[in-house]
C-alpha cells in the first residue's frame, strides 16, 4: 500500500467517535441533519455510524458530513447466538442472555447499492426481528387493553410514528424493542392526564411506576416491567449464528469488530474476563477490532482494557452509541463524565484513522485491513507495521476530506 506522507499525522486534536445510530433506528438524535450539525459544533470531526438492518440513510449522512466538514465512517451492529456459550451459560457482551453477542463491522463500503450475498444474509435478520416485533407489539397491546387502556396501536401505526417524527423512508424503518416502549409510553400519556397516571401505571405494572410524569423513565418501565424475559409482553429472541454474523460484516465490505461492555455491566461478562482471555477468545474468531463505549467505564477500566487490547495488536475504536433518548456530548467521556485519558484517546483516533483507510481502499476495490475471508492484510506481516501504515494512510484520507469540505 503506497500513500504520500500524511497530511497530519494524527493530531492530538482530532476528535473521534466511531459509534452512534441515525434515525431511524432508535436514537438521541431527531435526524441526521442534527447528528451531524452537533458533531461540527463540539469539534468532533470523524463520525461513525453503527445502524442495525438498514443503510439507506448513510447516503444522507455523507452529503451531510462532507458538507459540514465532519468525516463519516459507516458501519453496522448486528447480534448472534453461540449455543455453546449458551448452553454453558457464559455471557458475552450482553448481560442478561447468556450467549449472545453483539457484532460490529467498521468501515463498510457495499451498501449502496447492497451486495447480493450481504442482502441475503440481511434479509434474515430483517425477517425475523420484524416477526418478533410485530408479535411483541400485538402483545404489548393485549396488556394495556387488559389494564384498561385500548391504545390501538399495531405494528404499522408505531411505524408510520417513526416515519412522522423522523421524515425517514418507510421502508428503511426496522422496529426496535425502544421504539415500542416509546410509542406505547407516547400514547398513554396522550390519553391519561399526568395527575392520574400513577394508579394507571401501577396496575399496568403490577407495581408503582418511579416517576409517572418522566416520559424516558416510563419508557424504560414499560420495558422492564413488561417487555423483558418472564414477563407479559416478551417474546423469544431469534438470533442468527456467529458465522452468519460475521459473514454479513464482511459481505459488506466491513471490519468485523468486538463492541467491549467491561464494567458496563454490574459485573463483568464472563467472556471478557480477565481482558487476556477476552483477547485470545475474539482473535481466535477472526477478529482483529475492538470497541468500547466509554461512558459505561470508569476510566482505570477503560484503561485497562484498551491497553491490553492495543497491545495485543488490536485495532481500538471508541464511541457513544446515543441509542436512548439522552443527548449526550459526542465526544465519548467515561462514566460520569470523567474525561478519557488521553493515551486511550490517542488509541481511538489511530482506530478511526485505520477504520478510514479501509472504507477508502475497499471502496476503490483495494485490499483493506482485512480481506472478504477475515484475513488480515498479508502485505504487512507484524501486526504494529500493518496498523502504523494504516493509521497514517487514514489520517492523510481524513486530511484531504476535511480540507476538502473546507474548500
Amino acid at each position: 500500500m503506497q500513500h504520500p506522507p500524511s497530511l497530519e499525522d494524527r493530531p492530538a486534536d482530532l476528535r473521534v467517535n466511531a459509534h452512534i445510530h441515525l434515525p431511524p433506528n432508535f436514537s438521541a438524535f431527531d435526524s441526521v441533519a442534527q447528528a451531524v450539525g452537533l458533531a461540527a459544533e463540539q469539534g468532533v470531526r470523524v463520525l461513525g455510524a453503527s445502524n442495525y438492518y438498514d443503510f439507506g440513510v448513510y447516503r444522507e449522512f455523507e452529503a451531510r458530513a462532507r458538507e459540514a466538514g465532519v468525516y463519516p465512517l459507516f458501519g453496522l451492529e448486528t447480534i448472534a447466538l453461540l449455543e455453546d456459550l449458551q448452553a454453558a451459560g457464559v455471557k458475552i457482551n450482553d448481560p442478561g442472555n447468556p450467549g449472545k453477542m453483539y457484532l460490529c463491522g467498521k468501515g463498510i463500503t457495499r451498501f449502496a447499492p447492497l451486495a447480493l450475498d450481504a442482502a441475503e444474509l440481511l434479509e434474515v435478520l430483517r425477517s425475523t426481528d420484524a416477526e418478533r416485533m410485530a408479535r411483541m407489539t400485538a402483545r404489548l397491546g393485549e396488556v394495556f387493553a387488559a389494564a384498561g387502556l385500548e391504545l390501538g396501536l399495531d405494528e404499522t401505526a408505531v411505524k408510520a410514528a417513526i416515519v412522522r417524527r423522523h421524515g425517514s423512508a418507510p421502508e428503511t424503518v426496522y422496529l426496535q424493542e425502544r421504539h415500542l416502549a416509546q410509542a406505547f409510553q407516547e400514547a398513554l400519556f396522550s390519553r391519561v392526564r399526568e395527575g392520574e397516571r400513577a394508579p394507571v401505571l401501577e396496575r399496568l405494572f403490577g407495581a408503582p411506576s418511579k416517576n409517572p410524569a418522566d416520559p424516558v423513565g416510563v419508557q424504560n418501565e414499560i420495558r422492564s416491567h413488561l417487555m423483558k424475559a418472564g414477563r407479559p409482553a416478551y417474546v423469544e429472541e431469534t438470533f442468527v449464528a456467529f458465522d452468519h454474523a460475521y459473514r454479513l460484516v464482511l459481505a459488506l465490505g466491513g471490519i468485523p469488530c468486538y463492541p467491549t461492555l467491561a464494567d458496563g455491566a454490574q459485573s463483568i461478562c464472563a467472556f471478557e474476563e480477565p481482558v487476556e482471555s477476552l483477547i485470545r477468545e475474539i482473535r481466535a474468531r477472526g477478529i482483529h477490532c475492538a470497541e468500547l463505549i466509554p461512558i459505561r467505564n470508569r476510566p482505570e477500566v477503560l484503561s485497562r482494557y484498551v491497553r491490553a487490547m492495543r497491545e495485543a495488536g488490536l485495532v481500538v475504536t471508541a464511541g457513544t452509541e446515543h441509542n436512548t433518548l439522552d443527548l449526550l456530548p459526542l465526544e465519548p467521556a467515561c462514566l460520569g463524565g470523567a474525561p478519557v485519558p488521553e493515551e486511550l484517546q490517542a488509541i481511538f483516533r489511530e482506530g478511526a484513522c485505520v477504520v478510514a483507510a479501509h472504507q477508502h481502499l475497499t471502496a476503490r476495490g483495494e485490499p483493506g485491513f482485512v480481506d472478504d475471508a477475515g484475513s488480515l492484510n498479508p502485505a504487512y506481516p507484524a501486526d504494529e507495521a500493518r496498523i502504523q501504515a494504516f493509521a497514517d494512510l487514514g489520517a492523510e484520507v481524513i486530511a484531504r476530506g476535511l480540507s476538502t469540505a473546507a474548500g
